[in-house]
């Protein structure tokens, strides 16, 4: 049987973390579905949730008035979605659009944070965790904004 511990434990954001720290994790998640086209959230709103993506794929998008939506990368299977819960003032940067199907662990992020008051070394453990991941995506936004831009006179 797999419970959500199992799921966490080999979910490669998650791997090597204690047991205990994956069973309190656990205790803020829940399973969620998206159909294609249907947006996970948008740029501005509450960063209530983030999700560890179980299967499809959802492209993250920035959009400029008068320009189709820029797509900076697509998420898929082992990836996580969202980070803006943890870094005042908790309001998403992108907008989230599933390309097909997809099935996610959602995280009360007001848990998570709650989660990591709690229990300090498991904060630091997941700031790191995020860390990186926001490097990623800033260095993906990049990219992405050279390769649209950078070809113009």
């Amino acid at each position: 049987m797999h419970t959500l511990e199992t799921f966490l434990a080999q979910h490669p954001f998650f791997a090597g973390m204690a047991p205990h720290q994956l069973q309190w994790l656990a205790a803020c998640a829940s399973n969620v579905r998206f159909e294609a086209g249907t947006y996970l959230f948008h740029e501005g709103d509450a960063a209530n949730h983030f999700y560890a993506i179980r299967q499809g794929q959802v492209a993250l998008e920035i959009v400029a008035p008068g320009f189709e939506p820029i797509t900076i990368e697509t998420l898929e299977q082992g990836d996580i979605l969202g980070w803006s819960w943890l870094v005042p003032p908790y309001t998403k940067q992108f907008d989230a659009r599933a390309v097909d199907h997809v099935v996610a662990l959602a995280f009360d992020a007001a848990c998570f944070r709650a989660k990591c008051e709690q229990d300090p070394a498991l904060g630091y453990e997941l700031l790191k965790r995020f860390a990186r991941l926001i490097g990623q995506r800033l260095q993906a936004t990049r990219l992405q904004l050279l390769d649209v831009y950078g070809t113009r006179p």
